[in-house]
């Protein structure tokens, strides 16, 4: 048996108090880049993984929702444009509740699940286990869900970054990346400023906002509008509860 003094050495594996402070300064300046660079076409070749991800986020909140309301989640694609489309039926006895909650947890599914993300970090195991569970439900996803060709190649792909972080670098690494995803989960919003603020969404129809309208009587710019700003409420807040001092 080990004695506890074995285990010091995993103790070098943790960031020092100074690189967490840059860590919290670097994070904040890389969410502000990315929702300002994803408004300028140029600015989607520089963040062109965060968008694919930030797509995957998206069209999954709308067909897990659709699941947990009883519904069936038939397939995602994913397309190497960043545009995505989920497929699924409903089945619930919420009347129109139960569309609109499906329509907004597109766009707020991410910061959603960025947040979390940004929780794990507070523990170097929680951390680990994320990116394992977020790298191996990317993968999941492809042999369930996904059914585009490009989609079978990229999240797949990035499934098995994510993974090889979470297996082959230093505990304090896989916290900063946990935590850089989350992050751009939660800006992905602003990614989609413009479609939050939009009526159409082209040959697909209404938009999300435009379908909570629809549904939530509410105008779909009020509706953008409050997503907008809790998506960066949620941000902000587990970033202070992540970087808050015990």
């Amino acid at each position: 048996m080990r004695e506890p003094n074995d285990f010091q050495p995993l103790l070098s594996h943790q960031a020092p108090p100074e690189v967490e402070r840059m860590g919290l300064t670097w994070l904040i300046g890389a969410a502000i880049a990315t929702a300002v660079l994803w408004q300028f076409p140029g600015g989607d070749y520089i963040l062109y993984p965060f968008t694919i991800l930030a797509t995957w986020f998206h069209e999954m909140g709308h067909g897990l929702m659709a699941l947990m309301l009883g519904g069936n989640f038939q397939k995602l694609l994913i397309f190497s444009n960043g545009s995505g489309v989920a497929s699924y039926t409903m089945r619930s006895t919420l009347g129109p509740i139960a569309p609109a909650l499906v329509a907004a947890a597109g766009p707020m599914g991410p910061p959603i699940a960025g947040a979390a993300l940004i929780l794990a970090s507070r523990n170097f195991k929680a951390a680990s286990l994320s990116l394992k569970i977020l790298g191996g439900f990317l993968l999941f996803s492809t042999l369930v869900w996904v059914r585009s060709w490009f989609g079978l190649i990229a999240i797949p792909l990035l499934g098995l970054i994510i993974l090889g972080i979470a297996l082959k670098t230093p505990r304090w690494v896989q916290g900063f990346a946990i935590q850089l995803l989350g992050v751009q989960a939660c800006v992905s919003t602003y990614h989609q400023l413009n479609y939050l603020f939009s009526y159409s969404a082209g040959s697909l129809g209404l938009s999300d906002t435009a379908q909570m309208q629809k549904y939530l009587l509410l105008p779909y710019w009020f509706w953008g509008g409050l997503m907008a700003v809790a998506s960066l409420v949620i941000l902000v807040q587990s970033l202070r509860v992540a970087y808050r001092s015990d």
